[in-house]
């Protein structure tokens, strides 16, 4: 990467970061506020939780599709305004609606497809895949920090004052993209990024594509719903100011039990029975939960697992997503992940909710035990997934005559498995076993 690549990237990496930082915060204590207020009810604690996925499912295919027309920045800037005013609401209001319509227009504020696509603008292809790498880590580890310093800042803040730090940090991210984020010379569509309207029926009704949408739903689901009863079960056996320790501690030792598993999954081809047994996991962790919430020891441990399964799936789910679309169709397939994966949120946070308030709060857990069994069997019935990456080629202004001929040339470079080209967008979607592939190769068919 260029100097200016990498300031880009890392600017419109800390925007998605605090967006989501702000989004998350208050999963680990929003159950411990809303308690206290006049018309709270369980379902509408799991409604005002979760409503933001529903709204940022809704908008965030059509925001990218503006970004298009409109520019990246313009929509950009919009969406941090509308997630500021959202933000505001919900710090000014006293009961659950309120807050319930503040979190709705947080969501509303869907800028992650627009984030992306400006990333593409201002990188080159070749250093695209790692740029979209960067913008991933940010997210994840946006949650991980949200969920360790969210408990300490209701500490100090309480759960409006958290509102008002998410409002602040929206406009620190207008700041950041009007300082730091130059406007691209040129704005283009980019498949890998940006969903392509023609394909979704193609995505739709590919099965593995669909067992991996039917998993981040269901993922998310799982997530959601466990923090509208997580921090109830835990107040009652640890004060509220100590609650930040066990994230933080169950937090880090997952991490770290995860990464060899990530590593012996990718470098000796294992993705499927590694991925399959974090299902299990996920499944023994939520019918754990449902008999020991009533004792810290047991929630620690059933954390402990249920976080070393959901980091080692976040992690995996998007890089299988890649290796099984189509070369010319990551966009469109990931936009789609990304919004069954919203979609599974606003799920957890009604399904979660509705449970604890008619059956109590082992029924969230059976329920959501039950839901990973359903996974389980779609997750050890997908196809072994292909060692294959993604890999773009600039391949210049070329006619169609042109274009057929190094397809031809392309598909014949050791190492390249699927060559798409596509004349419009002057590049060529490659899917490549980066082990067996020969560079030296493919660069002499690169424009540049």
């Amino acid at each position: 990467m260029t100097s200016g690549e990498r300031h880009a990237t890392i600017a419109l990496a800390s925007i998605m970061s605090m967006r989501m930082l702000g989004l998350f915060m208050i999963l680990p204590v929003f159950a411990l506020y809303a308690h206290d207020l006049p018309d709270a009810t369980p379902t509408l604690v799991g409604l005002g939780i979760g409503i933001y996925g529903l709204t940022q499912a809704i908008f965030q295919i059509p925001f990218g599709m503006l970004s298009d027309r409109f520019g990246r920045k313009p929509i950009i800037y919009m969406g941090l305004i509308i997630f500021a005013i959202g933000s505001v609401i919900a710090a000014l209001s006293t009961s659950m609606a309120g807050i319930i319509i503040g979190r709705a227009i947080q969501g509303c504020g869907a800028i992650a497809a627009a984030l992306l696509a400006l990333t593409a603008d201002l990188t080159r292809e070749e250093h695209r895949i790692k740029a979209m790498a960067i913008m991933g880590m940010s997210i994840g580890s946006s949650f991980l920090l949200a969920l360790i310093i969210g408990p300490i800042f209701y500490h100090w803040l309480s759960l409006p004052g958290i509102f008002w730090l998410t409002a602040m940090l929206a406009l620190v991210g207008i700041a950041i993209l009007y300082l730091k984020v130059p406007k691209p010379l040129i704005s283009s569509f980019h498949r890998e990024t940006e969903p392509v309207p023609a394909q979704f029926k193609r995505v739709l009704q590919d099965t593995q594509l669909l067992r991996l949408n039917v998993g981040i739903l269901m993922l998310h689901l799982l997530l959601t719903s466990l923090f509208v009863v997580l921090p109830i079960a835990l107040k009652t056996v640890l004060s509220t100011d100590k609650h930040w320790l066990v994230y933080v501690s169950v937090l880090v030792a997952s991490v770290i039990v995860m990464i060899p598993f990530i590593i012996i999954a990718e470098k000796y081809n294992k993705i499927k029975p590694i991925f399959v047994g974090a299902v299990g996991i996920l499944g023994l962790s939520q019918l754990g939960f449902s008999y020991v919430h009533h004792s810290l020891i047991g929630i620690i441990i059933m954390l402990f697992l249920f976080f070393t399964a959901v980091n080692f799936l976040e992690a995996n789910l998007p890089s299988l997503i890649s290796k099984i679309a189509p070369a010319d169709s990551k966009g469109t397939a990931m936009g789609v992940y990304s919004s069954s994966q919203f979609f599974g949120a606003f799920l957890g946070g009604v399904s979660g909710g509705w449970l604890h308030q008619h059956y109590g709060i082992s029924s969230v857990f059976a329920f959501s035990a039950i839901l990973v069994v359903i996974w389980f069997l779609l997750a050890i019935t997908m196809q072994k997934p292909s060692h294959l990456t993604s890999h773009l080629l600039n391949i210049g202004k070329i006619d169609t005559k042109q274009a057929n001929k190094l397809n031809q040339y392309l598909i014949q470079v050791p190492g390249v498995k699927e060559a798409v080209v596509i004349i419009e967008d002057e590049v060529a979607y490659l899917k490549v076993d980066r082990k067996l592939l020969d560079m030296e190769a493919l660069v002499k068919y690169s424009a540049k």
